[in-house]
């Protein structure tokens, strides 16, 4: 009877374990239960996260593309600016070369038409020195007027 008696608490105590595992069980499916439609919330998340950056990926792919492009036409046409760049240059020079001949020539041309005007005023003086007394009125209309001006002064 003894070994009935610890044959029964055996039994006993194996259903009180199977009805604590059971217990444990549901309680855990409850919960993985509970975490599945988060679980779920979180992958679709995820994956519209995912295909965003797939699709701005794509934009930067597209915009690197684009900016090599770019940078190969800058490059092809660096040498064809270079030589523009080359031959304004001497260009430049020779417009400030002739600038600053021209400058000189209006100096010239200021400096001689004093000079003529020098000129001028001392022919008109000269012009007076021989003027005829007996001549009329109408003789000094034959003087230049800058004479006549020169004389009047």
């Amino acid at each position: 009877m003894a070994h009935d008696v610890l044959s029964v608490h055996a039994r006993d105590v194996v259903a009180s374990e199977v009805r604590s595992l059971a217990q444990r069980s549901s309680t855990a499916a409850n919960a993985i239960d509970a975490l599945i439609p988060a679980s779920v919330q979180t992958i679709a998340s995820g994956s519209a996260l995912a295909g965003e950056a797939r699709s701005t990926m794509a934009d930067v792919t597209r915009a690197v593309a684009r900016v090599t492009d770019i940078v190969g036409e800058i490059a092809a046409a660096s040498p064809d600016q270079s030589r523009g760049i080359g031959q304004v240059n001497p260009t430049l020079t020779q417009a400030s070369q002739r600038t600053q001949q021209n400058a000189e020539f209006v100096e010239q041309a200021a400096a001689a038409s004093k000079s003529l005007d020098a000129q001028g005023r001392e022919l008109a003086e000269t012009i007076v020195a021989f003027r005829m007394p007996n001549r009329s009125a109408t003789a000094s209309r034959d003087v230049p007027p800058v004479a006549l001006q020169a004389a009047a002064a």
